[in-house]
């Protein structure tokens, strides 16, 4: 080996802890990373699924009976 080779060798050695506590964390980082977008797109596909099916339900319509009003709006002009 070159003497440059022994060298870069011996550093790496005596830093190996902290490269190998380095690695374990930029891992960590990465699947916590990947999991996060994951779950973002799993929830954007359900969400999509979802307000897909909603949008081809029938929409339920909604009958106001305006009988009272009618009535009170009456009392009120022949009280007049």
């Amino acid at each position: 080996m070159s003497q440059e080779k022994v060298d870069q060798y011996k550093k790496n050695k005596a830093n190996r802890k902290q490269i190998m506590r380095k690695q374990k964390m930029m891992h960590a980082v990465r699947s916590t990373l990947m999991i996060v977008v994951a779950v973002a797109l799993i929830g954007w596909l359900g969400y999509s699924a979802y307000d897909s099916y909603e949008s081809k339900q029938p929409r339920k319509m909604a009958e106001i009976d305006y009988t009272a009003v009618n009535t009170y709006l009456g009392t009120l002009t022949a009280s007049e």
